[in-house]
Protein backbone atom coordinates (compact mmCIF):
# COMPACT_ATOMS: atom_id res chain seq x y z
CA UNK A 1 0.00 0.00 0.00
CA UNK A 2 2.84 2.39 0.93
CA UNK A 3 4.54 1.69 -2.68
CA UNK A 4 1.35 2.41 -4.16
CA UNK A 5 0.43 5.65 -2.42
CA UNK A 6 4.41 6.67 -3.16
CA UNK A 7 4.04 5.69 -6.70
CA UNK A 8 0.97 8.21 -6.56
CA UNK A 9 2.49 10.37 -5.56
CA UNK A 10 5.65 10.49 -8.12
CA UNK A 11 3.87 10.46 -10.89
CA UNK A 12 1.44 13.39 -9.47
CA UNK A 13 4.72 15.53 -9.54
CA UNK A 14 5.95 14.88 -12.50
CA UNK A 15 2.49 14.94 -14.22
CA UNK A 16 2.54 18.55 -12.70
CA UNK A 17 5.60 19.18 -13.79
CA UNK A 18 5.03 18.30 -16.88
CA UNK A 19 2.17 20.17 -18.03
CA UNK A 20 4.03 23.19 -16.44
CA UNK A 21 6.39 23.10 -18.86
CA UNK A 22 4.44 22.31 -21.80
CA UNK A 23 1.92 25.06 -21.48
CA UNK A 24 1.43 26.71 -17.95
CA UNK A 25 -2.55 25.92 -18.21
CA UNK A 26 -4.54 24.27 -15.92
CA UNK A 27 -4.06 20.93 -14.38
CA UNK A 28 -5.57 18.80 -11.84
CA UNK A 29 -2.58 18.23 -9.80
CA UNK A 30 -2.17 21.80 -7.61
CA UNK A 31 0.57 20.15 -5.66
CA UNK A 32 2.24 16.95 -5.54
CA UNK A 33 0.22 14.93 -3.58
CA UNK A 34 -3.30 16.44 -3.94
CA UNK A 35 -5.12 14.86 -7.00
CA UNK A 36 -8.90 17.41 -7.76
CA UNK A 37 -10.45 14.09 -8.93
CA UNK A 38 -10.49 10.63 -8.88
CA UNK A 39 -7.24 10.54 -11.08
CA UNK A 40 -4.86 12.40 -12.74
CA UNK A 41 -6.21 13.82 -15.98
CA UNK A 42 -2.57 13.06 -17.89
CA UNK A 43 -3.44 12.72 -21.69
CA UNK A 44 -4.48 15.81 -22.60
CA UNK A 45 -1.65 18.29 -20.70
CA UNK A 46 1.40 15.45 -22.35
CA UNK A 47 0.06 14.34 -25.07
CA UNK A 48 1.92 15.30 -28.45
CA UNK A 49 0.12 16.51 -31.35
CA UNK A 50 -0.62 14.16 -34.47
CA UNK A 51 1.68 15.10 -37.61
CA UNK A 52 -0.10 15.75 -40.38
CA UNK A 53 -0.12 13.20 -43.44
CA UNK A 54 2.96 14.19 -45.74
CA UNK A 55 1.57 15.03 -49.13
CA UNK A 56 3.12 15.45 -52.57
CA UNK A 57 2.09 18.03 -55.25
CA UNK A 58 2.15 15.61 -57.80
CA UNK A 59 -0.33 13.64 -55.52
CA UNK A 60 -3.21 16.50 -54.97
CA UNK A 61 -5.39 16.38 -58.13
CA UNK A 62 -8.05 19.18 -57.17
CA UNK A 63 -8.02 21.58 -54.54
CA UNK A 64 -9.64 24.55 -53.60
CA UNK A 65 -9.35 27.53 -51.05
CA UNK A 66 -11.66 28.79 -48.47
CA UNK A 67 -12.73 31.08 -45.75
CA UNK A 68 -14.80 30.70 -42.70
CA UNK A 69 -16.12 32.31 -39.80
CA UNK A 70 -16.80 30.71 -36.79
CA UNK A 71 -19.51 32.94 -34.56
CA UNK A 72 -19.20 32.69 -31.49
CA UNK A 73 -22.77 33.45 -30.60
CA UNK A 74 -23.29 29.87 -32.01
CA UNK A 75 -24.44 27.40 -28.95
CA UNK A 76 -21.51 24.73 -30.47
CA UNK A 77 -19.05 26.94 -30.70
CA UNK A 78 -19.10 28.12 -26.91
CA UNK A 79 -16.53 25.62 -25.61
CA UNK A 80 -14.09 27.84 -27.82
CA UNK A 81 -15.54 30.29 -26.68
CA UNK A 82 -15.89 29.94 -22.59
CA UNK A 83 -15.18 30.25 -19.99
CA UNK A 84 -14.33 34.07 -19.71
CA UNK A 85 -11.20 35.81 -18.86
CA UNK A 86 -11.26 39.77 -17.85
CA UNK A 87 -9.60 42.35 -16.07
CA UNK A 88 -10.41 44.05 -12.45
CA UNK A 89 -10.70 47.61 -12.62
CA UNK A 90 -6.93 47.49 -10.65
CA UNK A 91 -5.97 45.72 -13.39
CA UNK A 92 -5.48 42.31 -12.50
CA UNK A 93 -5.59 39.66 -14.92
CA UNK A 94 -8.19 36.93 -13.82
CA UNK A 95 -8.51 33.44 -15.67
CA UNK A 96 -10.35 29.96 -14.65
CA UNK A 97 -8.31 27.63 -12.56
CA UNK A 98 -9.49 24.59 -14.91
CA UNK A 99 -9.74 25.61 -18.25
CA UNK A 100 -8.88 28.10 -20.25
CA UNK A 101 -10.90 29.44 -23.79
CA UNK A 102 -8.53 29.74 -27.05
CA UNK A 103 -8.08 33.74 -26.90
CA UNK A 104 -6.74 33.16 -23.20
CA UNK A 105 -4.81 30.58 -24.89
CA UNK A 106 -3.56 32.59 -27.62
CA UNK A 107 -2.51 35.60 -25.29
CA UNK A 108 -1.10 33.62 -23.04
CA UNK A 109 1.57 32.46 -25.47
CA UNK A 110 1.39 35.51 -27.62
CA UNK A 111 3.30 37.22 -24.62
CA UNK A 112 5.56 33.90 -23.28
CA UNK A 113 6.64 34.64 -27.27
CA UNK A 114 5.92 31.14 -27.74
CA UNK A 115 3.45 32.11 -31.11
CA UNK A 116 4.54 34.35 -33.63
CA UNK A 117 2.63 36.92 -34.74
CA UNK A 118 1.63 37.87 -37.85
CA UNK A 119 -0.14 41.47 -38.72
CA UNK A 120 -3.03 41.60 -40.68
CA UNK A 121 -2.00 44.60 -43.09
CA UNK A 122 1.41 45.51 -44.54
CA UNK A 123 2.49 47.64 -41.51
CA UNK A 124 4.33 50.52 -44.08
CA UNK A 125 0.83 50.54 -46.18
CA UNK A 126 -1.86 50.33 -43.98
CA UNK A 127 -4.56 50.22 -46.93
CA UNK A 128 -3.19 46.85 -47.59
CA UNK A 129 -5.21 43.71 -45.85
CA UNK A 130 -3.04 40.74 -46.73
CA UNK A 131 -2.11 39.27 -43.33
CA UNK A 132 -3.73 35.92 -44.20
CA UNK A 133 -0.49 35.14 -46.31
CA UNK A 134 1.29 35.20 -42.97
CA UNK A 135 4.00 37.78 -44.86
CA UNK A 136 4.48 40.39 -41.45
CA UNK A 137 5.37 38.26 -38.33
CA UNK A 138 5.97 39.83 -34.85
CA UNK A 139 8.95 38.36 -33.14
CA UNK A 140 10.43 38.73 -30.30
CA UNK A 141 14.14 38.50 -29.74
CA UNK A 142 15.35 34.91 -29.17
CA UNK A 143 14.78 34.00 -25.56
CA UNK A 144 12.74 36.62 -24.88
CA UNK A 145 8.97 37.53 -24.43
CA UNK A 146 6.43 40.37 -23.99
CA UNK A 147 8.24 41.49 -20.74
CA UNK A 148 11.75 41.50 -21.65
CA UNK A 149 11.60 43.17 -24.96
CA UNK A 150 10.75 46.36 -24.73
CA UNK A 151 10.55 47.04 -28.79
CA UNK A 152 8.67 43.59 -29.37
CA UNK A 153 6.06 44.91 -25.91
CA UNK A 154 5.56 48.04 -28.07
CA UNK A 155 4.85 46.38 -31.33
CA UNK A 156 2.57 43.57 -30.11
CA UNK A 157 0.38 45.61 -27.30
CA UNK A 158 -1.58 47.34 -30.40
CA UNK A 159 -2.99 43.67 -31.53
CA UNK A 160 -4.12 42.64 -27.86
CA UNK A 161 -5.09 45.85 -26.59
CA UNK A 162 -5.01 49.71 -26.69
CA UNK A 163 -4.56 52.71 -24.42
CA UNK A 164 -7.03 54.65 -23.11
CA UNK A 165 -8.34 58.28 -22.86
CA UNK A 166 -5.74 60.71 -21.43
CA UNK A 167 -6.42 62.14 -18.49
CA UNK A 168 -6.83 65.76 -18.50
CA UNK A 169 -5.62 66.43 -14.50
CA UNK A 170 -2.00 67.10 -14.55
CA UNK A 171 0.10 64.95 -12.08
CA UNK A 172 1.06 67.34 -8.69
CA UNK A 173 4.35 67.57 -6.81
CA UNK A 174 4.58 67.20 -2.79
CA UNK A 175 3.20 70.98 -2.77
CA UNK A 176 -0.38 70.68 -5.04
CA UNK A 177 1.12 72.32 -8.11
CA UNK A 178 1.18 71.04 -11.15
CA UNK A 179 4.40 68.88 -12.36
CA UNK A 180 5.68 71.16 -15.47
CA UNK A 181 8.15 69.76 -18.34
CA UNK A 182 9.93 71.19 -21.43
CA UNK A 183 9.37 70.22 -24.50
CA UNK A 184 12.27 70.10 -27.16
CA UNK A 185 11.04 72.66 -28.68
CA UNK A 186 10.93 74.89 -25.62
CA UNK A 187 7.24 74.88 -25.57
CA UNK A 188 6.44 74.36 -21.25
CA UNK A 189 3.12 71.84 -20.75
CA UNK A 190 2.14 69.40 -17.78
CA UNK A 191 2.80 65.78 -16.70
CA UNK A 192 0.11 63.68 -16.87
CA UNK A 193 -0.82 59.99 -15.60
CA UNK A 194 -0.25 57.86 -18.22
CA UNK A 195 -3.29 56.30 -19.96
CA UNK A 196 -5.23 53.16 -18.69
CA UNK A 197 -4.09 50.08 -20.29
CA UNK A 198 -7.25 48.37 -21.85
CA UNK A 199 -6.69 44.45 -22.62
CA UNK A 200 -8.65 42.52 -25.28
CA UNK A 201 -10.54 40.18 -22.90
CA UNK A 202 -11.87 36.80 -23.92
CA UNK A 203 -15.47 38.05 -23.79
CA UNK A 204 -14.84 40.60 -26.55
CA UNK A 205 -13.99 38.27 -29.37
CA UNK A 206 -16.65 37.59 -31.66
CA UNK A 207 -15.54 35.76 -34.34
CA UNK A 208 -12.13 33.32 -35.41
CA UNK A 209 -11.57 33.33 -39.30
CA UNK A 210 -9.90 30.20 -40.58
CA UNK A 211 -8.12 29.79 -43.95
CA UNK A 212 -8.15 26.52 -45.24
CA UNK A 213 -7.86 24.00 -48.10
CA UNK A 214 -9.60 21.30 -49.43
CA UNK A 215 -7.99 18.51 -51.48
CA UNK A 216 -8.29 15.58 -52.75
CA UNK A 217 -4.94 13.16 -52.29
CA UNK A 218 -4.75 10.15 -55.22
CA UNK A 219 -2.30 8.73 -52.90
CA UNK A 220 -4.44 7.97 -49.91
CA UNK A 221 -7.69 8.32 -51.80
CA UNK A 222 -9.35 10.33 -49.39
CA UNK A 223 -10.91 14.45 -49.49
CA UNK A 224 -8.90 16.04 -46.69
CA UNK A 225 -8.97 19.56 -45.02
CA UNK A 226 -5.83 21.17 -43.63
CA UNK A 227 -6.44 24.86 -41.20
CA UNK A 228 -3.78 27.24 -42.75
CA UNK A 229 -4.71 30.14 -40.48
CA UNK A 230 -6.53 31.39 -37.75
CA UNK A 231 -7.48 34.98 -36.80
CA UNK A 232 -9.31 36.54 -33.59
CA UNK A 233 -12.42 39.46 -35.11
CA UNK A 234 -13.39 41.86 -32.61
CA UNK A 235 -16.45 44.69 -33.16
CA UNK A 236 -15.03 48.12 -34.04
CA UNK A 237 -16.19 50.96 -32.72
CA UNK A 238 -16.18 54.26 -33.04
CA UNK A 239 -17.05 56.52 -29.74
CA UNK A 240 -18.89 59.44 -29.48
CA UNK A 241 -18.26 62.80 -28.00
CA UNK A 242 -21.25 62.12 -24.80
CA UNK A 243 -19.22 58.97 -24.34
CA UNK A 244 -21.37 56.38 -26.16
CA UNK A 245 -20.07 53.69 -28.42
CA UNK A 246 -20.94 52.44 -32.22
CA UNK A 247 -20.05 49.31 -33.75
CA UNK A 248 -18.84 50.13 -37.23
CA UNK A 249 -17.47 46.87 -38.48
CA UNK A 250 -14.97 43.86 -37.58
CA UNK A 251 -11.02 44.27 -37.29
CA UNK A 252 -9.00 41.10 -37.62
CA UNK A 253 -6.56 41.68 -34.92
CA UNK A 254 -4.14 39.32 -36.18
CA UNK A 255 -3.50 35.82 -37.80
CA UNK A 256 -1.50 32.73 -36.22
CA UNK A 257 -0.38 29.94 -38.97
CA UNK A 258 -2.25 27.40 -37.45
CA UNK A 259 0.28 24.55 -37.92
CA UNK A 260 2.37 26.24 -35.42
CA UNK A 261 -0.47 26.19 -32.94
CA UNK A 262 -0.93 23.16 -32.94
CA UNK A 263 1.37 22.11 -30.75
CA UNK A 264 0.33 24.24 -28.00
CA UNK A 265 -3.64 23.54 -28.78
CA UNK A 266 -3.35 19.94 -28.31
CA UNK A 267 -2.35 20.03 -24.46
CA UNK A 268 -5.38 22.20 -23.62
CA UNK A 269 -8.62 21.22 -22.46
CA UNK A 270 -12.15 21.74 -24.49
CA UNK A 271 -15.17 21.29 -21.92
CA UNK A 272 -17.70 18.41 -23.36
CA UNK A 273 -21.00 18.80 -21.52
CA UNK A 274 -22.23 15.09 -22.33
CA UNK A 275 -19.08 13.44 -20.26
CA UNK A 276 -16.61 15.24 -17.81
CA UNK A 277 -14.24 12.00 -18.05
CA UNK A 278 -14.02 12.53 -22.10
CA UNK A 279 -12.77 16.34 -21.90
CA UNK A 280 -10.40 16.47 -25.53
CA UNK A 281 -8.12 19.09 -26.46
CA UNK A 282 -8.38 21.86 -28.94
CA UNK A 283 -6.53 20.81 -31.49
CA UNK A 284 -9.37 17.55 -31.27
CA UNK A 285 -11.92 19.90 -31.68
CA UNK A 286 -10.26 21.54 -35.14
CA UNK A 287 -9.35 17.94 -36.21
CA UNK A 288 -12.89 16.68 -35.62
CA UNK A 289 -14.43 20.04 -37.02
CA UNK A 290 -16.18 20.29 -33.81
CA UNK A 291 -17.69 23.63 -34.57
CA UNK A 292 -20.11 25.59 -36.51
CA UNK A 293 -18.98 28.00 -39.74
CA UNK A 294 -20.06 30.18 -42.57
CA UNK A 295 -17.46 30.06 -45.74
CA UNK A 296 -17.61 33.85 -46.51
CA UNK A 297 -15.08 33.97 -49.02
CA UNK A 298 -13.52 31.10 -51.68
CA UNK A 299 -10.88 31.63 -54.11
CA UNK A 300 -12.70 33.24 -57.42
CA UNK A 301 -10.87 35.10 -60.18
CA UNK A 302 -12.55 38.52 -58.80
CA UNK A 303 -10.63 37.68 -55.56
CA UNK A 304 -13.89 39.39 -53.60
CA UNK A 305 -15.40 37.90 -50.47
CA UNK A 306 -19.60 36.90 -50.51
CA UNK A 307 -20.75 39.87 -49.39
CA UNK A 308 -19.47 42.21 -51.88
CA UNK A 309 -21.95 40.50 -54.15
CA UNK A 310 -24.46 39.15 -51.97
CA UNK A 311 -26.20 39.97 -48.67
CA UNK A 312 -28.29 38.26 -45.92
CA UNK A 313 -29.98 35.33 -46.68
CA UNK A 314 -28.22 35.44 -50.04
CA UNK A 315 -24.81 35.38 -48.53
CA UNK A 316 -25.75 32.64 -46.33
CA UNK A 317 -27.15 30.50 -49.61
CA UNK A 318 -24.06 31.25 -51.48
CA UNK A 319 -21.54 30.06 -48.55
CA UNK A 320 -24.25 26.58 -48.56
CA UNK A 321 -23.86 26.64 -52.02
CA UNK A 322 -20.07 26.54 -51.73
CA UNK A 323 -19.80 23.93 -49.05
CA UNK A 324 -22.44 21.52 -51.35
CA UNK A 325 -19.62 21.61 -54.08
CA UNK A 326 -17.12 20.46 -52.01
CA UNK A 327 -19.47 17.72 -50.95
CA UNK A 328 -20.29 16.38 -54.19
CA UNK A 329 -16.80 16.78 -55.59
CA UNK A 330 -16.14 13.93 -52.96
CA UNK A 331 -19.19 11.92 -54.16
CA UNK A 332 -18.22 12.45 -57.44
CA UNK A 333 -15.30 10.91 -57.14
CA UNK A 334 -16.43 7.50 -55.35
CA UNK A 335 -19.79 7.37 -57.84
CA UNK A 336 -18.91 4.69 -60.47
Amino acid sequence: MKRLVLLSTLLAGSLLTNAQEINGGPVNVPQADVIDGVYMTEHIPTKRMIPYEFVREADVVWSHRVWRMIDMREKMNHPIYLPFDYHTPSGQYVRNTSRWSLWTIMRHHIINGDLKVFSPYNPYQFDMLDGDQFKYPIVPEAGKNYYTDSLFRDKVFYYLGKLGAQSDVPLTNEFGDPIEITLPDGTITFKYPPADTMWIDSEQIVQYRLKEDWFFDKERSVLDVRILGIAPVVYREEVSPTGGKTITGMDEKFWLYFPHCRYILANYFVYNDKNDAQWQSFDDLFWQRRFTSTIYRESNVFDREIDSYKTGIDALMESEKITEEIRNFEHDVWNF
